[in-house]
């Protein structure tokens, strides 16, 4: 696991400092898609008042598995034309609530390495105190993937238990979603 000093190092070298454009939540590389567990689901639900359809969406790319189950792996916050519904304007309606890859933006950890996306707010002055912050929350969210992954795992088992279903697994298990 990469270490914090390390990390902060490279994100104040690199420069980062949102600017709040929005840009990141819109569909710009043919994805936009923003990846939440169970967990960031249920905290946005209860920040918002939402249900879980009205926050997430199933992972797009479905798999056939055992006796014709259809099966996709976690979840996506919900979009709506092109970007993420709780964009409003260009601010973030669920700012202190949003998930790990919201808070991390434009970094991401690939093992030990740092990744880093396109964004206009790159490049800039970050304080010492800001890169420890974004490095101990990618460092968070690393950990909580893993956790996540391995809990996945742990329930691919049960796909023969759904013939002829649509469903999801996550870390807290199989949910069957309407066709």
């Amino acid at each position: 696991m990469p270490e914090l000093a390390s990390i902060a190092s490279l994100i104040k070298d690199r420069g980062f400092t949102c600017k709040r454009c929005g840009l990141c939540c819109h569909d710009t590389e043919g994805s936009g898609l923003v990846m939440v567990g169970p967990r960031e689901v249920r905290a946005i639900m209860a920040g918002t008042g939402r249900t879980w359809r009205d926050v997430a969406e199933p992972y797009p790319v479905f798999l056939e598995g055992p006796g014709g189950c259809i099966y996709t792996f976690e979840w996506a916050l919900k979009r709506d034309h092109g970007h993420c519904v709780f964009l409003e304007g260009t601010h973030c309606s669920i700012y202190a609530t949003r998930p790990w890859i919201c808070r991390t933006y434009p970094f991401m950890l690939d093992g030990d390495e740092l990744r880093i996306s396109e964004c206009s707010g790159l490049g800039g002055e970050t304080a010492t105190t800001d890169a420890v912050v974004i490095a101990g929350d990618l460092i968070r969210r690393q950990t909580e993937e893993w956790v996540e992954e391995a809990r996945i795992a742990g329930h691919r088992g049960a796909l023969h238990a759904y013939p002829g279903r649509r469903i999801v697994i996550d870390s807290e298990g199989v949910k069957t979603i309407d066709p």
